[in-house]
């Protein structure tokens, strides 16, 4: 039997990268995948990313940082599935530059984006994943896409550290509260390093934009020489940890970080 077997799982973010990948390896587990996006239903990144998981998920438009599309999304899993059992809070941007160069409606995006969603799916979803988990092994999870960024300060990236920190503490704080209510969800955050993503990619390309490398392809040879393990890291590769966490398997971890950086963060 798939460790996923009978469960249902959101993943927001689900079009792309990482996002896309643990999709993948979810529906490969067993699970029962709904995945959302920014793109319209009938965009072709829809009925790529909908092929490429083998016609075994389904997708549903929504913005994270709106209260009115969580509430549109939780309705949908209710009556489409029952429930809901795994939520992958993936959907996320950066933001560089010098902290004197940032404006505040930049801070303000990123915030929204990166913490802001985090704490509406969340809060949103709670009564179905608190439902949901007590028919299931190792109850309900919640996995929050941080970074190491949320761990080690970096610099000319200090408003996505600040983003991705707030999402490693929110976890926790989540985690507490519900063993403590003796609620069946627990709440784990993944820490990626550098993956090859289309958001890394564009990241590397406004570094190139402000004179800081001739191309992409430098900062990408500067990134893997600096990681011990000397490459970055692909999307599958973040899929099975976060496979795990939303298992039974990880029945005991709750409020944990689950660092995947090719020895990064251990320099």
């Amino acid at each position: 039997m798939a460790r996923l077997d009978g469960r249902v799982a959101l993943v927001t973010g689900g079009l792309r990268g990482i996002g896309q990948a643990i999709a993948a390896r979810f529906c490969a587990e067993g699970a029962t995948v709904v995945i959302t996006d920014l793109d319209a239903p009938d965009s072709e990144a829809v009925a790529a990313a909908l092929a490429a998981l083998g016609g075994q998920a389904r997708y549903v438009a929504g913005n994270v940082t709106s209260e009115e599309d969580w509430a549109r999304i939780a309705a949908d899993l209710q009556s489409a599935h029952g429930g809901c059992h795994i939520l992958v809070n993936n959907a996320g941007i950066d933001l560089t530059g010098a902290v004197e160069t940032l404006s505040l409606e930049a801070w303000r995006r990123i915030m929204a984006i990166n913490v802001d969603g985090v704490f509406l799916g969340t809060r949103a979803l709670v009564p179905l994943l608190a439902e949901s988990g007590g028919a299931v092994a190792g109850g309900a999870s919640i996995i929050n896409v941080s970074s190491i960024m949320g761990i080690v300060g970096y610099s000319e990236v200090s408003a996505y550290n600040a983003s991705k920190g707030a999402v490693r503490l929110f976890t926790k704080g989540i985690a507490i509260e519900f063993a403590q209510r003796k609620m069946p969800i627990r709440a784990n955050s993944l820490h990626p390093g550098f993956v090859k993503t289309p958001l890394l990619s564009a990241g590397f390309q406004r570094w190139v934009d402000k004179g800081f490398a001739e191309k992409p392809e430098d900062l990408v040879g500067a990134m893997e020489a600096a990681t011990p393990i000397g490459r970055l890291a692909e999307p599958d590769e973040l899929a099975g940890p976060a496979a795990f966490l939303a298992s039974a398997d990880a029945s005991y971890m709750t409020g944990a970080e689950l660092v995947i950086d090719g020895g990064w963060t251990a320099q």
